[in-house]
């Protein structure tokens, strides 16, 4: 099924059915189908995949819990790093999501951490199903180094991505507009990066409807 119909109004919002799309394909059933630490068990898959990256405890997990309605399908921990390999969940035969490994812990291990990037590198230069990663940033935080070398390897690597901030329910409207607004600047010298950054909050559900329905053009 593809979508037929327009993503978004004139004024930028997402269409009715845009929306309605979305909704759909994230009630459909998902479930956890593979989990690779190693090169050598990185298979290829047919189904279109949406990827996501973050440093640990952005909330990358919680984000993947509230866009498919479940609580504990993608894990929560309070110790940073806990994502260790790149684990696949399949939403109902049509879109492949990926928890990637969470990046700029310094309590993992140099070995480990090298581990990752060599993986993360050849997942990202060798995916001709991966349709795009959303970068995920803290509100409350400033862009730090980590995130800025994700973004520039994505850029290397010629793969589309999109910024989404988490936990925006801590910040005010205007501190949010600001950090936005700056973010979007940013991404004007980024020729990968969508131009547009997403709200979203886990916590009070805002801007999970929004990003189901930029997420689900890409479902088959």
């Amino acid at each position: 099924m593809i979508m037929d119909f327009s993503l978004k109004n004139p004024d930028g919002t997402y269409t009715t059915g845009a929306l309605e799309y979305g909704r759909l394909l994230f009630t459909q059933s998902c479930e956890f189908i593979r989990g690779v630490q190693k090169l050598t068990d990185l298979v290829d898959f047919e189904v279109p995949e949406i990827a996501f990256a973050g440093r640990s405890n952005v909330g990358k997990s919680s984000l993947i819990n509230a866009l498919t309605g479940r609580k504990t399908l993608a894990r929560t921990s309070n110790t940073p790093g806990r994502t260790q390999q790149l684990n696949f969940f399949d939403l109902g035969g049509r879109l492949y999501l990926v928890d990637m490994p969470g990046y700029g812990y310094a309590e993992v291990p140099k070995s480990v951490v090298a581990e990752w990037r060599k993986l993360i590198d050849f997942y990202l230069r060798g995916r001709p199903t991966l349709q795009r990663v959303y970068v995920l940033l803290d509100a409350r935080v400033e862009i730090k180094k980590h995130d800025l070398e994700i973004m520039e390897q994505l850029d290397k690597a010629a793969v589309s991505y999109q910024v989404v901030l988490t936990k925006c329910d801590k910040v005010g409207p205007l501190q949010l507009k600001k950090i936005i607004s700056k973010l979007e600047d940013l991404l004007q010298n980024h020729p990968a990066a969508h131009p547009t950054v997403m709200p979203t909050s886990s916590a009070k559900g805002s801007g999970i409807e929004e990003l189901r329905a930029e997420m689900a053009q890409f479902g088959c």
